[in-house]
């Protein structure tokens, strides 16, 4: 049975890096706020009326209701960290891959604690506005997750090659 996603790719490393505003905006996102459930950076980071799409699924708007669901997750994943594995910068629009992972010690899904280490990716896209984030969509890779809270393997597809 495999537990977590294997960390085969190591994460982004931001020493003697300078990243365009945008990026470093990213950044800050996930290793200040998020790796430290750092709320009071939301204000500096998003609109007020910002719209969030996260990857456990919740769809939300503004400061609130998002500080909300990032004392939520944090409190239900002990040492939970974001790995930035790749970032990508078009116009307004930054995107990444993600790794998000700590120790499962409240229920999630329904399902109650594991106190094992899960892990899961995501994909979010970050859009811009006037310095700041308008809206977040994040995909995350929730049926392996799933998979590792219900400590079974994700079924295997029904693919196969013909070769």
């Amino acid at each position: 049975m495999t537990n977590v996603v294997p960390a085969t790719e190591a994460p982004m490393t931001f020493e003697n890096v300078v990243l365009s505003p945008q990026k470093e905006i990213v950044r800050a996102f996930y290793k200040d706020m998020w790796d430290h459930a750092n709320v009071d950076l939301i204000p500096l980071i998003f609109h007020e009326d910002f719209t969030f799409r996260g990857s456990l699924g919740p769809v939300l708007v503004g400061h609130n209701q998002f500080a909300d669901y990032v004392t939520w997750v944090t409190g239900s994943l002990q040492n939970y960290t974001t790995d930035i594995l790749l970032m990508v910068e078009e116009g307004s629009l930054v995107t990444a891959k993600v790794r998000f992972h700590g120790i499962q010690r409240e229920p999630m899904f329904g399902l109650p604690a594991t106190n094992l280490y899960v892990a899961w990716l995501g994909a979010p896209v970050f859009k811009f506005e006037a310095g700041k984030v308008r809206d977040l969509w994040v995909l995350g890779d929730i049926h392996g997750l799933l998979g590792q809270i219900r400590g079974n393997d994700v079924a295997p597809s029904e693919f196969v090659t013909s070769s």
